[in-house]
């Protein structure tokens, strides 16, 4: 009785760490992030045995944002290199994670993974929630790798010995802009994939049943995410999403009068992937054509130092009221901006230098950074506050520290409009100068927007439909 008291008591304690993480990590990811959508939350249950089946493009940040996103305690599926260092080791347990044990880690790993997997039957039968990374690793490419097979393995072993308890739901991460400070970044929870009816089968042939419920789950994971099945098709997507998402997001808007936060961004670059990939197969040459005339127009826009932003604005020719509004944003906007740069410059310099000394892949950027900023941000900023109050007194300081947050990302997107509209004075100069080189540029992007116009309208009619 005693020892059962005692336990409930420590997972308790381990419960509360967990929303004291949990807490911190969200306040970091809303001043991190420009927005952090969720779409359909309410397909993980409240209560009961739960598995959640993510992908990985973004290292330590993925976690984060599933256990930000859903009410209850996750239990994240975590490489047993991370547990080899106690004070690591402690940190993870506490916060509820499961050591896993992978043969690129150590070969001698097949008894150790036992554990793992009667870990993780022993925490959905006490109703708990899972959440594995069924691809193994972080990559950087836009689409989900083929995943192996433990997902499948632990839903089926669970299943077998409590049929119609589990509940497997695929979730997509999708990143705007992966290195990018205040990008968006969207948090989807699919459909439940059914384990049911996998059942008989596995009693009859496990490894077939495994293989099926895994290509089941895969399926699953891409319809949450922008994926793009070839490899070769990632740049022009991208490309294309550079030049177009925003067309196609004003035309929604104009045609259809929905209003910006109704535009899902994650949508349109699927609609554009598919686009991507009926025309790759059915007009490959009319795609190479396009790919070269974007890289040429690049080329333009890098020989120039400006951006596609500074082009699209001149084509588009903002109205007076417009550019008033914005001239005087900029006037009255400078001194907190130059508020906000000087006392937000080391935290945000800091962080940025060190993801790109010790970031050893792509993946690995943003968590570096997202990690450095938790420690540098309350450093200077506690250092800050101590001189104010030192030198002004404590109402002051707490008046200052209250500025501090909203000062910085005041600054940040100051600084961001700033960068376009330098990029707009250089390419307005460049018309003077070189008026030439600025038609060649404005007529380069005409050209390519026409080109997707008339694709999209081919497409359209092809599939005869929308997926906008």
């Amino acid at each position: 009785m005693t020892t059962a008291l005692d336990a409930r008591t420590q997972q308790d304690r381990m419960d509360r760490f967990y929303r004291l993480v949990r807490a911190i990590g969200r306040f970091w990811l809303w001043f991190f992030f420009k927005s952090v959508d969720r779409r359909h939350p309410e397909r993980v249950p409240d209560a009961g045995p739960t598995l959640l089946c993510i992908n990985h493009p973004n290292n330590f940040i993925d976690s984060l944002l599933v256990g930000a996103a859903v009410r209850r305690k996750v239990h994240y599926l975590a490489t047993a290199a991370l547990f080899r260092k106690p004070l690591g080791a402690r940190f993870l347990r506490a916060c509820g994670a499961i050591p896993v044990y992978r043969k690129q880690d150590d070969p001698n790993t097949t008894d150790r993974n036992t554990d793992t997997f009667a870990a993780c039957a022993a925490a959905l039968a006490e109703g708990r929630l899972i959440a594995i990374y069924p691809e193994g690793t972080t990559h950087a490419e836009a689409r989900v790798q083929r995943i192996k097979t433990g997902a499948a393995r632990i839903a089926l072993a669970y299943e077998a010995e409590h049929p119609g308890e589990l509940r497997l739901v695929p979730v997509g991460l999708t990143f705007e802009a992966r290195k990018s400070f205040r990008g968006r970044v969207l948090v989807s929870f699919g459909p439940p994939v059914p384990v049911t009816p996998y059942l008989d089968a596995y009693r009859r042939d496990p490894v077939k049943a495994v293989e099926a419920l895994t290509t089941a789950i895969q399926w699953a994971m891409e319809a949450e995410v922008v994926h793009v099945e070839r490899i070769d098709a990632t740049q022009l997507v991208r490309a294309v999403e550079e030049l177009y998402r925003g067309e196609l997001a004003r035309e929604l808007q104009e045609e259809r009068g929905l209003p910006p936060r109704q535009i899902d961004p994650i949508r349109l670059s699927r609609a554009i992937v598919d686009a991507v990939s009926h025309f790759k197969a059915h007009d490959p040459e009319r795609v190479e054509r396009l790919w070269q005339r974007i890289q040429g127009y690049r080329a333009l826009l890098a020989e120039h130092h400006i951006k596609d932003e500074a082009v699209r604005a001149r084509l588009e020719l903002p109205r007076r009221a417009q550019r008033i509004r914005l001239g005087w944003q900029a006037v009255a906007g400078f001194p907190l901006f130059a508020f906000g740069a000087c006392v937000n410059f080391l935290p945000y310099w800091i962080p940025r230098w060190t993801a790109r000394r010790m970031a050893r892949k792509e993946t690995d950027y943003a968590t570096w950074r997202f990690l450095a900023s938790v420690v540098a941000y309350p450093l200077f900023w506690g250092i800050e506050i101590w001189l104010v109050a030192w030198l002004l007194g404590a109402a002051w300081a707490l008046a200052f520290a209250l500025a501090l947050p909203l000062s910085g990302i005041v600054a940040y997107r100051y600084w961001v409009g700033a960068g376009r509209l330098t990029s707009r004075l250089r390419l307005n100069l460049l018309a003077l100068t070189r008026e030439h080189a600025a038609r060649r540029l404005t007529a380069e992007r005409q050209a390519i927007i026409g080109e997707l116009e008339r694709a999209k309208t081919e497409y359209l009619a092809a599939t005869k439909g929308s997926p906008f």
